[in-house]
Formats: structure tokens, C-alpha cells, sequence
């Protein structure tokens, strides 16, 4: 895991929204540069990420991929950005596994018979290479190489206010998935060879989940922990899409500076993970792809669904629905580049440019989404409950039934599917996992790692390794209340004596039970019937609540068309409990608002719908 974060404020020192910036391969003029960063800088937006793809048909050759006339560009648009008082991101490569035609067979990605044959496809290289290797994301001295030559083009354009150096979400092929040492590091782990059941993984369970464990635990060691190092290193920070990976996602996001989830081809309340992951490791921002195929997947060349008819007040109730599950730094994806008088469009996002379908919302939606994320930077997050993450559970199982799958998931390990628990809403609950609960203390009746703080922990799993258990155990003999909902087996096939006794020690404590109302101190953050989606933040003079649109709750991939609208106003009463006291909040929703609540220490309350409105949006099946 990262070390605990400081000085976020340097990595996005205000909240305006950003926006992917697609840099199609071929030429880019400083004229045209500066015409869009210009527009970025007078539409609202702080800054963009530049991701390099494919050539457009029509276009003409550019510059070759990390050649001097690409380092060139790219720092003068790094100082046009600066002038415009916008920051610049770079994903740290062409495509979204790293990779490359400089990447050599021996530094390539792997499975269980060698180098894979998968290329990286439609990236920037294509006019003058063929399609390059995808990089071994299980060696890190293989990603130091790699490293040092994005390294060594990019840093011209590294200079001054510090850039982002963005890492995608894993799209790197996982079956089987191998590198060398891996048959070594799993015998001394495990006492057994895996190799006679590497073509049979399915069938052994006990095996695959030992297998899993490894991969699981080596992706953070010899990718992510040493990315987020190599960024630094480089002048700049972190900001990664650990989602997709077969990996342990909480430790996986911690180790960025600044963790990056994504919507809608993820529910909203996966952006929980990356939420938690930042409180725990003691970061700030967390920041969403934003809108990626709102309205349902089309593969390339697209275009995607309703693409160019996107509704302002969709977008916003997106948004509102990121917002409410901890996001505070919205990435608009995408707008393309283009010249001037070009028409070229990214085939998987919602459009943004000059030519959108919502620009004359543009200005208006980029407001309400810093005012939202402004406050919801302030102070810390403020949690009752922590839920442990049910890893175990999903590296047990296999392919997800139909009715599961997405265009971004066909696994249970990939965690798409994951949600709380229900019933827990008025709690606010986090995520939490064997490596943090590792470094937790309790003390002053809370549970305390990072900036993460709770009263009680659930674990309501079926699958749990002995160490969790352990841990979890001695966080309950110094007081903690832990509601354990069912009794878990050992997952894997070397399996702990102590397992059964130490679950015996820990149901037996009075403060654990498997019901969380006879465990549980005190009320929870918010009681009442109906509670909206929403996120808090407190310092030592006020609580903030941000309460999401009642329709966000509805989110789920993909969005209908006009799926925003509202008739009616929606009114609820619900308590919040704090500094000691409860408080009555009378909430009343006009069509399309969400509110921002405060609360002071003398339980003054003030109330903001915000004071955005986007037009009422067209409904699917009746768009002109």
C-alpha cells in the first residue's frame, strides 16, 4: 500500500472538472492545441488527460510515437495548459495495457505456455509499427524499462505544475496469467507445485483460490505499488483504474496517489471501493471516469448509443449518483481532438466539445460538479460502519451467470457485481480488507486506519483466510464490536489449525453477535425511511451531507434516454445523529435538484439545492 497521502490539494488544487482528451494519431498543430485547451479553460474545465489511440482515416500521418516531434507537442501543450491555468494528465502509454512496439518478447505479458499472442490493436503506433507486445504486468523490472522510455519523452512535458501519470483499468488477458519465478514464489507460499493443475484450474477450487492468492498479492507488488513510485520519481503522482484486475482491489487502489473508478459501465456504488480505499490509506480525492457509454455499449467504431443526443440532466443525475458514493473529482469522458473544423468522435464515451449535444450545459454542469466536489473535499469522510470486503468469497467462485455479465465483467473476482450489504444505508459504510485490518487500531470506541474511522465492523461472508480472522479477532478483544453474520470455512488448500478456535474466541466475546443492533454504540449516522444516496464529510465545525436526486438510486448499466426525468417533487424526513445530538432534516427534492446539508455543532442546519437545473430531458421512444 501507498504511504498515507499528503498535499492532494498540489495534485488538483481546485475542483473543476477534467476531461480524457483522445489524441487520435496523426497531426497535431499547436494552433488547434491551444484552440481547445482554450475552450476547456472558458467551459469550466481544470484541465485534461491526454490518451493516445488510433489514426482517423481521413487523417494525415503525425508525429512517430515518443520521437522528438511527440515530446515536443506534448510539452508545448503542457505549457499552453499552464498559461490557460489548466493542468495536463497523461495515460502512460498508447492504448490500455501498457505496451508497445519497443516492448521486447522477454519483458512481454504471459501465460502458463509463454508469451501471449494478444497485441495491443488501434493505438498510436499503427501507421508505422505493427501492433506492439502488451507489457508483463507481473514483473516490475520489466515495467522499470518500460518506464524509463515513456519516462524519458515525457519529461519535457512533466515540467512545472505537477501531471498525473493515469494507469486505465486492466485489460491485460488473466487466464492463466504467468511470469517467471511464479511456479517458485507459489511452492515456498503453499508447500505444493501449481503447475500440474495450471490446464484444470476449474476444477480444483482449492488450488485455483491458492493460485489467486498469489497473482492477487504479486499485481500490487510488481505493478501498482512500483507505478506509483515510478510517478513520483518521474515529477508527478499517480492516478490509477485498478478495477479489472484479478487482484485485491482495496490494496490495489490504496497504492495509487489519487484511485480512479468508473460509470456507467460500472454501477455507481462501485465507486465505493476506490472511495474506501482512499479514506484508508489517508487520501482525499477520488476521481470517476465519468459517463463512459452512458447509455450502453457499442464496440469500436461505434458510435456509441445516443451519441450526440446526451441529455444534460442524465449526465447530472450520473453525477449525482458518483458524488454520493464518494467521488470528488469528476474526469469527463471524453472529447476528442480535434482541428479546427474537424468532426472527430471517440466511439465510447459521450461527446464533449464545441459541437456536443449539451453545450449550451456545458458551463452550467461543470459549476454544479466543482461546487458539489469542492465540498465534498473538506474535512474527512465520516463512516459509522466498516464491511469487509468479500474477496475470498468471489476468488472462490467462477464466471459470472448471464444475467451478471456487462462489457466489463464476465468474473465474480472482477467485483462489478459487488454491493453493501442491504439495510445498511443510514451507517454510510466502507469497504475494508485483510491488509488494512492489519494496520487498524481501536481506540476511544473507533476503529482507526487512514482517515477512515467506524464504530462497529460487519463480516458477512462465506470464504475467510485464517490471518483475516486472526486480525479480526484481536481488534475484537480490544473492544470492538464485530456483528459476524454467519460462520465462514477456510478457503485454499493449506488450511490453519487455529481457524475453528479462533472463530469459537470470537463469537464468544459479548461484543460480537450476528445481529448488528445488539453490537452496535449509540444511533447510526442517519435514521429514517427513504434515505437518498449520499456522502459525508465533517470537520471540526460542521458535518456536510451531500444528498443525491432520489432517482439515482435507480442507476444501473446502462441509462435509458431521459431516464433524469422527474414529475414530482420528492419529500422525505429523516435524523441525522451528531455531535451528540439528533437532528431533523425535512428534504425536499424539486425536479432534478440534489442538496448539500450542513450541520453545525449547535445543530444549526442550513439547506442548498445547489442552483442547477438542467432542461427537462428527452425520454427515450419519444426523441425527435
Amino acid at each position: 500500500m501507498a504511504d498515507t497521502k499528503g498535499g492532494q490539494g498540489d495534485f488538483y488544487p481546485d475542483a473543476r472538472p477534467w476531461t480524457r482528451w483522445w489524441w487520435f494519431s496523426g497531426e497535431i498543430r499547436e494552433e488547434d492545441v491551444r484552440s481547445q485547451l482554450k475552450w476547456l479553460r472558458d467551459n469550466g474545465f481544470g484541465g485534461a488527460e491526454i490518451a493516445w489511440v488510433y489514426p482517423q482515416p481521413w487523417g494525415r500521418p503525425g508525429p512517430r510515437w515518443l520521437s522528438r516531434e511527440w515530446t515536443a507537442i506534448v510539452a508545448k501543450a503542457k505549457a499552453v495548459a499552464c498559461e490557460y491555468g489548466l493542468g495536463l494528465d497523461y495515460t502512460f502509454g498508447t492504448l490500455w495495457p501498457f505496451g508497445g512496439s519497443f516492448v521486447e518478447e522477454a519483458d512481454s505479458a504471459m501465460d502458463f505456455d509463454g508469451p501471449i499472442g494478444k497485441r495491443l490493436e488501434r493505438s498510436w503506433e499503427e501507421p508505422y509499427a505493427p501492433p506492439g507486445r502488451i507489457l508483463n504486468h507481473l514483473d516490475r523490472a520489466a515495467l522499470e524499462r518500460y518506464a524509463s522510455r515513456m519516462g524519458q519523452a515525457l519529461a519535457p512535458a512533466m515540467e512545472g505544475r505537477p501531471s498525473g501519470l493515469f494507469c486505465d483499468s486492466w485489460e491485460v488477458p488473466s487466464e492463466r496469467l504467468w511470469t517467471r519465478g511464479f511456479g517458485e514464489r507459489f511452492r515456498e507460499r503453499f508447500g505444493y507445485p501449481i503447475e500440474p493443475h495450471m490446464n484444470e484450474l476449474d476444477s480444483v477450487p482449492d488450488a485455483r483460490f491458492d493460485y489467486r492468492r498469489l497473482l492477487a498479492d504479486m499485481i500490487v507488488e510488481e505493478f501498482y505499488e512500483p507505478f506509483t513510485r515510478i510517478a513520483r520519481r518521474l515529477g508527478g503522482f499517480s492516478r490509477v483504474q485498478a478495477h479489472g484486475s484479478p487482484t485485491a482491489l482495496l490494496a490495489a487502489y490504496a497504492t495509487a496517489d489519487v484511485p480512479e473508478t468508473e460509470a456507467i459501465l460500472f454501477d455507481p456504488p462501485f465507486a465505493t471501493v476506490a472511495a474506501s480505499a482512499a479514506a484508508l490509506s489517508g487520501g482525499t480525492i477520488v476521481s470517476s471516469e465519468s459517463f463512459t457509454c452512458m447509455y450502453g455499449w457499442k464496440p469500436w467504431p461505434g458510435p456509441g448509443r445516443f451519441q450526440g443526443r446526451e441529455q444534460a440532466a442524465d449526465i447530472k443525475l450520473l453525477g449525482d449518483a458518483l458524488m454520493a458514493n464518494g467521488v470528488n473529482h469528476i474526469v469527463w469522458h471524453g472529447m476528442p481532438f480535434n482541428p479546427r473544423g474537424g468532426s472527430a468522435r471517440f466511439y465510447a464515451s459521450i461527446h464533449v466539445g464545441y459541437d456536443s449535444a449539451f453545450r449550451d450545459e456545458q458551463q452550467g454542469l461543470n459549476a454544479y460538479f466543482e461546487s458539489v466536489c469542492t465540498q465534498m473535499r473538506r474535512g474527512v469522510s465520516r463512516f459509522d460502519l466498516a464491511v469487509l470486503l468479500p474477496l475470498e468469497d468471489n476468488w472462490m467462485r467462477g464466471a459470472l451467470p448471464a444475467e451478471l455479465r456487462k462489457p466489463s465483467a464476465e468474473h465474480y473476482w472482477e467485483l462489478q457485481h459487488l454491493a453493501l450489504p442491504d439495510g445498511l444505508e443510514g451507517f454510510r459504510p466502507f469497504w475494508i480488507s485483510a491488509p488494512f485490518l492489519r494496520e487498524c487500531s481501536f481506540e476511544e470506541g473507533l476503529l482507526r486506519c487512514g482517515h477512515a474511522s467506524a464504530r462497529a465492523l460487519l463480516v458477512d461472508v462465506e470464504w475467510l483466510e485464517a490471518g483475516t480472522l486472526a486480525s479480526v479477532l484481536e481488534l475484537a478483544r480490544r473492544g470492538l464490536p464485530v456483528c459476524v453474520r454467519r460462520k465462514p470455512a477456510q478457503p485454499g488448500r493449506m488450511r490453519s489449525e487455529s481457524f475453528e478456535k479462533d472463530f469459537a474466541a470470537l463469537v464468544s466475546l459479548p461484543n460480537v453477535s450476528n445481529i448488528l443492533s445488539r453490537i452496535f454504540p449509540g444511533r447510526s449516522l442517519i435514521e429514517g425511511r427513504d434515505i437518498p444516496e449520499y456522502w459525508c464529510r465533517s470537520d471540526s465545525s460542521r458535518t456536510l451531507f451531500f444528498f443525491a436526486n432520489p432517482l439515482s438510486r435507480s442507476l444501473k448499466y446502462h441509462m435509458k434516454l431521459g431516464q433524469s426525468h422527474q414529475r414530482d417533487i420528492v419529500k422525505t424526513t429523516i435524523h441525522a445523529n451528531v455531535y451528540g445530538r439528533q437532528v431533523e432534516l425535512r428534504l425536499a427534492f424539486n425536479r432534478y435538484d440534489s442538496l448539500l446539508v450542513s450541520i453545525d455543532r449547535a445543530g444549526g442546519v442550513e439547506i442548498d439545492n445547489l442552483g442547477y437545473s438542467p432542461p427537462d430531458p428527452v425520454v427515450e421512444g419519444h426523441e425527435s
